[in-house]
């Protein structure tokens, strides 16, 4: 069973403006009607719309044109939300809507939460695109950092913008520096072994450092899978409670 009526406005993946199109009940009743995004495709409506055609389209105009201004501020804009979180990265809590709307309001441009498009908070630790509708035919990309600190959300967008994830647990930055503390200690044993010995003594320690890089890379890459296996394992301990 469906319901025809007139979109006063453009609808995704429903129509545009002055189009009669069939939709659900509920979905008329208790959204396009009452937020007057629509009227019932009665014929009194529908020679009224016809009338005052011209004068809507004319609104519509300008409001997009106010749209686009606004959209052009927007233009790769990101913010930063800071909040709380656990060692493995999930929040204390989660960032919404209205969190969004305004951390961007607070850097300039006025928004209204119903504004933002998102299926459900966040709450992780990370960079994440939300679409903010202004208009319409007006929808615009906004890049929200959530971060426990100014400097690790500078620290993320570095990391995205170089490819990387953006988060990083305690853990997982641990092992990194265990890793790379033990890489620097064997770099130093091979550039020494260079400068003080030298014929088979030189080649041997060399030898000797080479191995020592190996076994580096080994300890590294056994933590990373370690830290990875963890981070799995609690995860699934929240998912089953």
């Amino acid at each position: 069973m469906s319901v025809q009526v007139i979109l006063m406005e453009r609808i995704e993946k429903l129509g545009q403006m002055g189009d009669v199109v069939a939709v659900k009940p509920g979905f008329a009743r208790n959204y396009l009607l009452p937020q007057g995004k629509a009227v019932r495709a009665s014929d009194a409506n529908l020679k009224e719309f016809e009338a005052k055609r011209a004068q809507l389209e004319a609104e519509n105009l300008e409001k997009k044109k106010e749209a686009d201004r606004v959209a052009t501020d927007l233009e790769g804009l990101g913010v930063v939300i800071i909040r709380a979180a656990s060692e493995t990265g999930q929040l204390y809590g989660s960032v919404n809507a209205r969190d969004i709307s305004a951390a961007i309001t607070e850097a300039g441009v006025t928004i209204a939460r119903n504004q933002v498009l998102m299926e459900k908070p966040v709450k992780t630790l990370g960079i994440f695109d939300f679409r903010v509708k202004l208009h319409p035919e007006v929808i615009v990309t906004v890049k929200v950092n959530v971060a426990q600190s100014q400097e690790e959300a500078e620290a993320q967008a570095e990391r995205v913008a170089r490819g990387e994830d953006a988060v990083i647990t305690e853990a997982e930055q641990a092992a990194r520096e265990i890793a790379e503390e033990a890489e620097a200690q064997a770099a130093a044993i091979a550039e020494a072994a260079a400068e003080m010995a030298s014929g088979d003594t030189a080649e041997a320690l060399k030898d000797a450092a080479e191995e020592a890089k190996e076994i580096v890379e080994e300890v590294r890459e056994d933590t990373e899978d370690e830290t990875g296996d963890e981070t799995a394992d609690e995860a699934g301990d929240e998912n089953k409670g």
